[in-house]
């Protein structure tokens, strides 16, 4: 009556087919889910939590709780009206007659609520199964009783009903009128007549009169709230639930329109208990009117208990709930309905029904919201599991069931609407942070899986160009324990490219029982997020290192995210250090080191693989067109102190694009020089390194017009956009020991620079030039570099190929290791891509 006197039955009709299909799509969601495997205590937080993860549940099942809360409160509110209404003293009078004995006011009315509640707790207090008996008993009643109202309309004489208003005084009264089926009442009813709710003194409007409405149509979460007290949950919560959803819809739209068909806009609008004057049998409306009411604040109270203790059974508010796991010798979980109570007889306070109708229709809303969003997340994730039985759903359905709970939400109170959805935010960063990691499955890696290999496929290696290439890094990894910063300085240079860590285990998959490497994954995706690296970790079995990069260059990666760049340790004599001791992350007081990796290497051990090997690695990569850096003495970098060092001067990265073991053939634009220019400008651009400046080296000799060769390389910088500053070195005193080299005997290797065009074209098949270059040349380029001041952070030089003749290997490794020594933490590059643009 309350909808139909304001609203008329236009709008009433839209306020139901709003309302009912929102609830409709929210159904076909909860089916779809609860049929979709064993269903536990929680109800609708049980479906979010297994299918968002705990983050969304918990939340959502604090804000349902609230709901249920606000619900019983609601309903317990509805009834104390109902009772005052039919057995209180009327106002202005001391004294009531007749059957109107209670007095009232503010607390009595509170003192009424807090009875009736009471009763409400004893029921759930005994357990679910005298609750299922109370509630059948009390749908038996309110099914005679709605039969009686609706032989009432068609039985009843038309006839006129006193209304005594509240704020007149108690002997005034208005009239409203029965007149039977009418055409002119009809007609009368048709449109909206928004009035003054006589309950509260608020004048109501569409959002009001829909935010009390929908409160009547809450109850589809009902049956799913007893999901851990059904017995077949997946076969009775779809069947009672649609039935349900159907039959209340029917009767809500016959009763509309009976109303507006035989009674006045001033009955229904002023007198919410009408439907006792019109009846053949009013006590017998009375009696309904209790047992519906009464029935809807125990199946709220009971619902926002199941949900409470499945809350605490999860522990994902740790101690805060943990009095609420506590049950009876028959599982019924009595402290749950207990702190449910209190909150309910808090909320009392608030008084008048009207009052908290926005607020609950809110939270509901925002749950079925979200039961809609879980059900749309599984059917987008296309997870082989995901196969309800109930199959009449569709990604429109549970979409269509977010925007119109959304709509109306703000539709309703925009107020109420903000602060849920803030309050909401709030429990969920809250729970991300501090709720233990769950063994529900995370249907956000099921969505992001869906949505990487659809982008994988777009991602067309053909379509490559020039202007956005990025470094692809694949660091291969002996024991993370000697390598913890080379790991972060490598995650500064891959400027958000695919990062892996690549590692080989030698052994033979033929002799043992099972896969070595699974147990060790855990370790090494841990060291990931400890390191705070943005890296994938891949491992591989194989009889030699050797074989095992080349298996990692071939198979790391997928589509058009494959490492362009392998990146080594150097190959030395140092002994190794272990440095994940040393690491910021695990020195802290609450962490632990035992990281599931083997200790270091004794200096005195034999080392896994040979200098042959370790060259003939770096020979492989470049023949498979992937660029190349080698790392020595990364691990004596301590970053955060270069980088927090005074701002004069800044810590410094100094480039040497130059070959200095082939001065012969110095050029400063071949290939390689420009791919080492562009990951000295990457590592420049990482936001650790910002404050560090580029010094570029440029090796003059005298009479070679050392200002036009820096005019030259300045424009280079200027068209590549890098901002660096070039310093003249001259190296007359080196290249001298160079060219005072005796030459190689008749018949061995080629004249130095003979192969340099075939070098640049990408052949392999060049003479070597290890031969060539004298250690006495080599200490005295070294010196060179060791010369320029101030000391930098890190230098960068330019890696030469490895000789053609394999037999030359361990020659190409000591000239090297002569070149590097004591610069400490050096890059050697070597590009064979071209990876620069000048263009737009």
């Amino acid at each position: 009556g309350f909808v139909v006197g304001h609203a008329g039955l236009y709008q009433a009709l839209a306020m139901f087919a709003v309302a009912y299909f929102i609830i409709g799509m929210t159904v076909l969601s909860v089916c779809a889910i609860a049929t979709n495997g064993a269903l536990d205590a929680g109800g609708a937080y049980y479906m979010i939590s297994r299918a968002l993860g705990p983050e969304f549940g918990g939340s959502i099942g604090i804000m349902f709780f609230l709901a249920n809360v606000c619900g019983s409160a609601l309903y317990v509110l509805g009834l104390v009206e109902a009772v005052v209404d039919s057995f209180g003293i009327p106002p202005g009078q001391k004294v009531g007659a007749g059957v109107h004995v209670l007095p009232q006011s503010y607390w009595y009315e509170l003192l009424y609520g807090t009875v009736l509640l009471a009763l409400c707790l004893v029921v759930c207090l005994v357990g679910a199964s005298i609750y299922a008996k109370a509630t059948f008993l009390i749908f038996l009643i309110v099914a005679g009783v709605l039969g009686t109202i609706l032989v009432s309309f068609f039985a009843t004489q038309p006839i006129g009903v006193p209304i005594r208003l509240p704020y007149f005084n108690g002997s005034e009264t208005e009239n409203g009128s029965f007149t039977g089926f009418s055409l002119a009442t009809l007609r009368d009813n048709l449109g909206g007549g928004y009035g003054v709710d006589y309950t509260t003194g608020q004048m109501m409007s569409f959002s009001s009169v829909f935010a009390v409405m929908f409160n009547g149509c809450t109850g589809i979460m009902a049956g799913s709230n007893m999901s851990g007290d059904l017995k077949r949950p997946s076969y009775s919560i779809p069947r009672g639930t649609i039935s349900a959803v159907l039959f209340t819809y029917l009767v809500y739209n016959l009763l509309a329109f009976l109303m507006c068909a035989t009674c006045s806009r001033t009955l229904l609008q002023k007198d919410y208990g009408f439907l006792r004057d019109i009846s053949i049998f009013p006590p017998l409306v009375t009696v309904g009117i209790y047992a519906a009411t009464l029935s809807a604040a125990m199946s709220n109270l009971i619902g926002a208990s199941r949900i409470l203790y499945a809350l605490a059974r999860d522990d994902l508010f740790g101690r805060a709930l943990v009095l609420a796991k506590k049950t009876s010798a028959s599982g019924n979980p009595v402290m749950a309905v207990i702190l449910s109570w209190l909150v309910v007889q808090l909320v009392l306070f608030s008084g008048k029904l009207n009052t908290i109708a926005g607020v609950v229709t809110t939270f509901f809303l925002l749950v079925y919201a979200t039961v809609n969003l879980a059900c749309l997340a599984l059917e987008w994730a296309s997870a082989p599991n995901f196969r309800p039985t109930f199959r009449y759903f569709t990604w429109h359905t549970c979409l269509l069931g977010i925007a119109g709970c959304c709509v109306m939400m703000f539709l309703i109170s925009p107020v109420s609407a903000s602060a849920s959805l803030g309050f909401l935010l709030l429990l969920l960063l809250a729970l991300h942070y501090l709720s233990p990691s769950s063994t529900w499955g995370y249907i956000s890696q099921a969505l992001i899986f869906h949505q990487v290999r659809k982008y994988l496929l777009m991602l067309d290696v053909r379509k490559d160009h020039v202007k956005f290439w990025r470094p692809q890094m694949l660091l291969m990894v002996q024991n993370p324990r000697g390598s913890a910063r080379l790991i972060d300085f490598v995650n500064d240079l891959k400027k958000s490219g695919l990062y892996v860590l690549g590692h080989v285990e030698l052994q033979d998959l033929d002799t043992l029982p099972s896969d070595p490497l699974q147990p060790q994954q855990d370790s090494w995706l841990s060291l990931v997020d400890k390191l705070n690296v943005k890296a994938f970790v891949s491992l591989t079995l194989a009889p030699s290192v050797r074989h095992g990069v080349r298996q990692l260059l071939f198979t790391s990666g997928l589509g058009g995210m494959r490492p362009n760049t392998l990146v080594l340790g150097f190959y030395d004599d140092a002994a190794p250090q272990d440095g994940l001791a040393r690491h910021p992350a695990f020195t802290s007081a609450r962490e632990e080191v035992p990281l599931g990796f083997p200790p270091l290497r004794a200096p005195a051990a034999p080392k896994l693989l040979s200098a042959r090997e370790y060259v003939g690695i770096v020979a492989d990569a470049l023949k498979m067109l992937r660029n190349v850096l080698l790392a020595r003495q990364l691990e004596s970098l301590d970053k955060a102190w270069e980088l927090r060092r005074a701002a004069s001067p800044p810590p410094t990265i100094h480039v040497w694009p130059v070959n200095l073991l082939r001065p012969d053939s110095a050029r400063y634009a071949d290939t390689c020089s420009l791919f080492l220019l562009q990951m000295a400008c990457v590592l420049n651009m990482a936001r650790a390194w910002r404050r560090a400046h580029l010094r570029l080296f440029l090796c003059v000799e005298a009479g070679a017009m050392p200002h036009a060769q820096e005019e030259k390389l300045r424009q280079l910088l200027k068209d590549l956009r890098i901002q660096a500053q070039i310093q003249l070195v001259p190296w007359d005193a080196v290249t001298r020991l160079h060219w005072q080299t005796p030459r190689g005997p008749p018949g061995g290797p080629a004249p130095i620079g003979a192969a340099e065009e075939e070098e640049e074209e990408g052949s392999v098949n060049y003479p070597a030039n290890a031969t060539q270059v004298s250690d006495e040349y080599v200490c005295a380029a070294n010196k060179l570099v060791l010369e320029q001041s101030p000391t930098p952070a890190v230098r960068f030089l330019y890696l030469p190929r490895p000789p053609a003749d394999t037999s030359l290997y361990p020659l190409y490794l000591h000239q090297l290791e002569l070149l590097t020594r004591g610069l400490g933490p050096t890059v050697l590059v070597h590009g064979v891509s071209a990876v620069t643009s000048t263009q737009l």
